[in-house]
């Protein structure tokens, strides 16, 4: 059963790595939203197994952490596990501590650690 991924706040060229890399590994479809105003409208008409956060929104370069928070204070959407982006792991400790899931960078796609993270909440492609 395809699952739905929710990607904010990547740059085209970063939602376009991140989108191949999903959709060739796991059944998959990638919604995309800028910022929490779109991922809001996103969710309240999609059923989301995972939602990947930017680091830094590409829109405003805003903290995505920010996004996670309000995500995880909406008793609509805290049951949605979340993972930041982001290469430097103080800043993934950081998003662990405001309920995200330990998440992975854009230099680790291709790293094991990763796709056993993502397999926690996605399915193989067969």
């Amino acid at each position: 059963m395809t699952k739905n991924v929710l990607d904010i706040g990547n740059c085209d060229p970063d939602h376009n790595a991140l989108k191949r890399m999903l959709t060739s590994g796991y059944d998959v479809q990638v919604l995309r939203a800028a910022q929490l105003t779109d991922a809001l409208q996103v969710l309240s008409s999609n059923a989301v197994d995972l939602i990947l956060i930017n680091r830094k929104l590409d829109i405003d370069y805003s903290d995505g952490t920010e996004v996670l928070k309000q995500l995880k204070q909406d008793g609509q959407f805290r049951h949605i596990p979340v993972m930041i982006v982001t290469n430097y792991p103080e800043h993934q400790q950081a998003a662990v501590a405001e309920g995200a899931e330990f998440g992975f960078g854009k230099l680790q796609y291709k790293e094991a650690a990763t796709h056993e993270r993502l397999g926690k909440f996605l399915d193989k492609k067969a």
